[in-house]
């Protein structure tokens, strides 16, 4: 019984590695495309609660470890499914900024500024600046981004 309480004790760190500090494989090149951590974990976590409860019930190490890789390989399939499908709808990352066109909505210069983006589809006017200092309501292209600010010119 020792055994699959220890691989189920491995299984729930690895499990909560993956879920803390992103998936375990990855990180060393390791799971792309294949078994992740977090499948992993999971399987082995149920290969020790099943066989734990195989064994608790008088069915012999042999049929314990059977039952409970048997459970490990479906939950672990099962759960790398699921995570699979759940990759699959992450959105996909924003369009490119630079070249983008819009307008300003407060003066804008060195010093900074605002300016709205056209099909960028933000809610809300983006911190700008410009190296020469331009008015409100004037059209602008975005030529630099630099973190959540871009840098405009007259276009």
């Amino acid at each position: 019984m020792t055994l699959f309480l220890v691989i189920g004790g491995i299984g729930l760190v690895l499990l909560l590695a993956s879920l803390v500090f992103g998936d375990l494989f990855e990180s060393f090149g390791v799971g792309e495309g294949g078994l992740s951590g977090i499948a992993a974990g999971v399987g082995a976590v149920v290969f020790g609660a099943s066989g734990v409860i195989a064994f608790s019930a008088d069915l012999g190490f042999v049929w314990a470890s059977v039952i409970g890789i048997g459970f490990a390989l479906v939950a672990a399939f099962v759960s790398q499914r699921l995570i699979h499908r759940l990759a699959a709808t992450e959105d996909a990352p924003p369009p490119p900024l630079e070249g983008a066109f819009g307008m300003t909505t407060a003066t804008t210069g060195p010093g900074g500024g605002e300016v709205r983006l056209e099909g960028v589809q933000d809610l809300e006017a983006r911190l700008a600046w410009a190296d020469d200092e331009i008015p409100a309501g004037t059209r602008v292209q975005v030529v630099a981004v630099s973190g959540s600010r871009v840098l405009v010119r007259r276009a």
